[in-house]
């Protein structure tokens, strides 16, 4: 057989197990990309980051790293917009990533670590350290746009009907 042959066949083989697959779900095809994310970024640190080495200080500074491409603005103590929720005017306050954008992102990167082959005892997505962070950075938020953060509360069973199929409930 020649190269070409080969080559030609290998890319029909491809693509014929492409369409026997079902197309990923939106929350599948975001968890990869966001899984790819992460890996580029673990390996652009000088030096390189191996995944199996990766540990919760590695996930803080990607989340860091990824305030400059935020769009949430977000006011510092200084600033005289501090506080309100609705400024009448710009400033120059930094844009960071919103704290729902950065709890759906760990929310992801931890079970795709998990399905990557990564011990659930070793998820550094799952580290304490990852939960402060996304509390100061909620509350942070909160605070700078004027709004208190209130813990939901649970509901009991019986007043199930009563709240919306949209609320979510934390533990």
């Amino acid at each position: 057989m020649e190269r070409g042959e080969e080559s030609s066949r290998s890319l029909s083989e491809y693509q014929h197990a492409q369409q026997q697959q079902p197309p990923l779900s939106r929350y599948e095809s975001q968890k990869r990309r966001d899984w790819n994310t992460f890996g580029q970024y673990l390996r652009n640190q000088r030096p390189p980051v191996p995944l199996s080495q990766c540990n919760c200080n590695h996930v803080l500074d990607f989340l860091r790293y990824l305030d400059q491409f935020g769009k949430t603005k977000v006011h510092l103590h200084g600033c005289i917009f501090f506080g309100q929720p609705e400024p009448p005017a710009p400033c120059t306050c930094p844009l960071r990533q919103a704290w729902g954008s950065l709890d759906a992102l760990i929310g992801r990167l931890r079970a795709a670590y998990e399905e990557n082959g990564g011990s659930s005892e070793t998820n550094p997505f799952a580290s304490g350290a990852i939960r402060v962070y996304l509390r100061d950075v909620r509350e942070c938020q909160a605070r700078a746009r004027g709004i208190p953060y209130k813990k939901k509360k649970k509901t009991n069973p019986t007043k199930a009907s009563e709240v919306s199929s949209s609320t979510i409930h934390f533990s």
